[in-house]
Formats: structure tokens, C-alpha cells, sequence
């Protein structure tokens, strides 16, 4: 994704990579890709990805997530996705957080890797999949997957519950 708008930069003239963004994503694709549940280039996989992304970004409160702790972290992320969680609630707390955090330091506009996962989010709240209605009464007879009442449902409502099987099978 290109980066949109003024030109950001670490310190030395260089522009800003979002390397803790890049990197969450990378865990959630190998993640999801291990689990085999949907196909890479489906837009369930997509909203799993960035589900996951944004339960591992916001999730690392040290900003160190290494290789190793990756599996250190898998409860958290497990807990964090879990059904009974208030996940949404969790993620916009965070990035509201870690944007004000970032104008109390001085540095005015949030980065590149918190303008990514805010994002993720926005596609995530705004986009609406095709789903199985998971609600509907049961009814006449054993209908098939493509059959059966399917409804809109917001991305993350479909993502979430991917990501956490797939960390779940990992």
C-alpha cells in the first residue's frame, strides 16, 4: 500500500518503513496460511489477515515483538479473539491510545505502522461479507453451506473468529 499524504520520515531523511505493521501482518498471513481455512486470495482471508494483524499489533505494548516471543504470545492472541471478548472495543481503545500517546510525544501525526492498522480497522468496521446467517431458526431440512440464509455482516464479525481458529490449529 502506498503511503498517502505529507512525507514521513525517521529522523534521518529517510521515509519511515512500517516495519511492526509488516511484520504483524506477516505473523497473521503465516498464521491463517497454516491453518488452511480459506484460500489467500478470498476477501475472508483478507479480513482473518487483518484481524489477526490488528490483535498482534496492538496487542505488543513493548513495541519488541521478536520472532521468539511470537509463541510466547499465542494465548494472548487466543484469549484477545476469543468469542465471549469485546475485541472491537479493544482495538479502537488501542489505537485511540497509542494516536494520543503519539501527539503527547510531540510527534504530532501518528506513523506509518498506526496509519496502517487504523487502516485495517476502517476496512474492517466498513466492509460488509456475504455470510451464513449463524442466528437463523433451523428449519426445512439439511440445507447445503451455499443454501442456507446468509446475511451482511461486517468484516471483522467474519474475521475474527478465522483468525482465532487459525491460531487455534497453529
Amino acid at each position: 500500500m502506498l503511503h498517502r499524504g505529507r512525507e514521513s520520515t525517521d529522523g534521518d531523511g529517510e521515509p519511515a518503513v512500517p516495519m511492526a505493521w509488516f511484520y504483524a501482518e506477516y505473523i497473521a498471513d503465516e498464521l491463517l496460511r497454516t491453518g488452511d481455512l480459506m484460500p489467500p486470495t478470498s476477501v475472508e482471508f483478507r479480513a482473518g489477515r487483518d484481524a489477526l494483524a490488528l490483535t498482534v499489533f496492538l496487542s505488543d505494548t513493548d513495541g519488541e515483538l521478536s520472532g521468539i516471543r511470537v509463541i510466547t504470545q499465542l494465548e494472548t492472541w487466543l484469549s484477545l479473539t476469543a468469542y465471549d471478548q469485546p475485541w472491537q472495543e479493544w482495538v479502537q481503545q488501542r489505537l485511540d491510545d497509542l494516536a494520543a500517546d503519539a501527539a503527547a510525544s510531540g510527534r504530532g501525526a501518528p506513523g506509518p505502522d498506526l496509519e496502517l492498522a487504523a487502516e485495517a480497522w476502517r476496512w474492517l468496521r466498513e466492509t460488509e461479507l456475504l455470510a451464513p446467517d449463524l442466528n437463523a431458526v433451523p428449519g426445512g431440512g439439511a440445507a447445503g453451506e451455499d443454501e442456507g440464509p446468509k446475511v451482511w455482516t461486517p468484516a471483522w464479525q467474519l474475521g475474527l473468529p478465522l483468525g482465532h481458529l487459525a491460531i487455534h490449529l497453529f
